[in-house]
């Protein structure tokens, strides 16, 4: 397989122990996690060359949140260590009937301020085969949306495929440009997007052709009429029974055929944090791995329940742990 590549902010993350409120915290646990990180760090697990590009602060937190996706197995070595700080996120786990809570400290952080001339992404991407991005990207900055359009650029250039989660996060995007115009400008060059019919109304005014059954494919076709290059639209569906009892499950839509998963019942959660990451990581492992798409959503879909009962943002797992699941083998037994 070749090397994905993904690109994006890595924040140390910072959770008090157990189910503990904010409030009841005497010390945090560390972890670091990023969306498109947590996608390469899953990929590596799954045996996936896999390369991270960012920017850090050149000081020890900078240098530890490196070494922490090292040890993974993910390749570091086009990240920049410039500007003064890195970004935080702080991470109260709920349970039950108290759903869990993230606040951010990410603002003037090392990356939100990188110089994107400082990536050579003709080089980054030269022995790749995939290039991922998330909508988290762009949101934070202009210049980090810059060198996002870059990267695509180069990627198509190269002839990479281009995956993005559209995630769209309303609050992030405070610079001055719309989410709208400069979405649209990047998911042009994309052959694969994580997109809801809610993201896709928010970003490209795209809202279920009336009289539709099925919302999804509405959504879809049209979203892939808009943008050419799109083959591929997924999603997951959740429902949320409590905030340790979720279903999950895959859907899919290519132009030609939906597909969709069975629902996965994770009871009790762990951590949710990078389910979506871990949906992403397992489709994108499934369709270098796989002949069908059924397979490459099941594998996805299963991959993310699984990190559900993981702590940190990354799906420590492995494949053979994923195809059980594939399988229907759920129980948990004690393996021996």
């Amino acid at each position: 397989m070749k090397q994905v590549v993904t690109f994006g902010e890595i924040m140390m993350r910072l959770s008090p122990p157990l189910n503990y409120r904010f409030a009841q915290a005497s010390g945090f646990e560390i972890t670091y996690g990023g969306g498109d990180a947590n996608v390469g760090a899953s990929l590596a697990g799954l045996g996936v060359p896999a390369a991270h590009v960012t920017c850090f602060p050149s000081n020890d937190l900078g240098h530890a949140a490196a070494q922490q996706f090292r040890a993974l197995g993910v390749t570091m070595d086009a990240t920049v260590y410039e500007g003064d700080r890195l970004g935080l996120y702080f991470l109260e786990v709920g349970a039950g009937m108290r759903p869990s809570k993230v606040v951010y400290d990410r603002a003037n952080s090392a990356f939100a301020n990188l110089d994107p001339a400082k990536f050579n992404w003709d080089e980054i991407l030269k022995d790749a085969g995939w290039l991922h991005w998330t909508g988290i990207t762009p949101a934070i900055s202009a210049s980090t949306a810059e060198a996002t359009r870059q990267a695509i650029a180069a990627a198509r250039r190269l002839g990479l495929t281009v995956s993005a989660d559209v995630n769209y996060r309303r609050n992030l995007w405070q610079y001055g440009q719309s989410a709208q115009r400069v979405m649209s400008e990047l998911v042009q060059g994309c052959d694969v997007v994580v997109c809801s019919e809610n993201d896709a109304e928010d970003l490209f005014g795209i809202v279920p052709e009336p009289g539709k059954d099925n919302k999804f494919v509405s959504v879809a076709r049209q979203v892939m009429a808009r943008f050419p290059q799109i083959k591929q639209v997924i999603t997951t569906r959740r429902n949320t029974h409590s905030a340790s009892h979720n279903g999950l499950k895959g859907i899919y839509y290519d132009g030609q055929q939906f597909l969709e998963t069975v629902t996965h019942e994770i009871n009790p959660i762990v951590d949710r944090i990078g389910g979506g990451d871990a949906f992403m990581a397992g489709f994108i492992y499934g369709s270098l791995a796989y002949e069908h798409p059924q397979q490459a959503l099941n594998f996805g879909v299963a991959a993310s329940a699984l990190k559900h009962t993981i702590h940190g943002d990354i799906n420590l797992v492995t494949v053979a742990e994923v195809e059980e699941i594939m399988k229907g083998n759920t129980s948990g037994r004690l393996v021996r």
